[in-house]
């Protein structure tokens, strides 16, 4: 298998996941502000243009970060990040969705609207007029999500997660690119500590991350 990363949201929640399960992958670096994943030799392999993308030893590609750890998970179970029992993934997945649906795409699309605007605009429809609202909305639903995790120590309980994994990496990106959380809520503040205690947090960062810029 071939792991093509990049410095980048997404494919950081892939190598935090690594870090975590103590997994190392050969890894080929895609240059996705240069446009490399726009261009064919990528899109021959993964024609949505999007990293990470996981090269398969059968010849095919897999795509989607929560995809390739569920892959991954099915191939190495231990220790569980998606969890033992059908119950326990079904949680996950649960907290991995509400999430990503109301919290990180709000995040991703108002840095395509705002902050990498120049980056985004000659590669995929934008719309800076949505920024602001979509800015808001994240914030407004970091705060519902806030009010739901009174008691528990990560998104599902006592059990990290890849849920835990995908929400730390797009709040700390988020930071890096004038969307911060308010770090004062009571729950979310604490857990985002807890969360950046983990060596995994620190291993996932990219080589190419500098100070002040994109974290990823």
């Amino acid at each position: 298998m071939l792991l093509l990363d990049a410095l980048s949201p997404a494919p950081r929640t892939v190598r935090m996941y690594l870090a975590e399960k103590a997994l190392t992958l050969p890894s080929r670096q895609i240059d996705v502000f240069a446009g490399e994943n726009r261009q064919a030799p990528f899109l021959a392999l993964n024609p949505a243009g999007q990293t990470p993308a996981l090269l398969l030893d059968d010849g095919n590609t897999l795509a989607e970060a929560v995809a390739i750890m569920e892959y991954l998970e099915e191939r190495h179970p231990s220790p569980p990040l998606i969890g033992t029992t059908p119950e326990e993934r079904a949680l996950t997945r649960q907290w991995q969705r509400r999430v990503e649906l109301n919290i990180t795409e709000n995040i991703h699309n108002a840095y395509h609207f705002a902050e990498g605007l120049a980056r985004f605009e000659g590669r995929i429809p934008v719309a800076p007029e949505a920024a602001p609202g979509l800015k808001r909305i994240a914030q407004d639903r970091i705060a519902w999500l806030d009010a739901m995790l009174a008691g528990r120590t990560f998104l599902v309980g006592e059990r990290f997660t890849i849920a835990d994994i995908w929400l730390y990496v797009w709040l700390d990106f988020a930071d890096s690119v004038g969307q911060p959380f308010d770090r004062t809520l009571r729950q979310l503040g604490p857990w985002f500590a807890r969360v950046a205690g983990r060596a995994s947090a620190a291993a996932s960062l990219h080589r190419g991350c500098k100070p002040g810029g994109v974290r990823g």
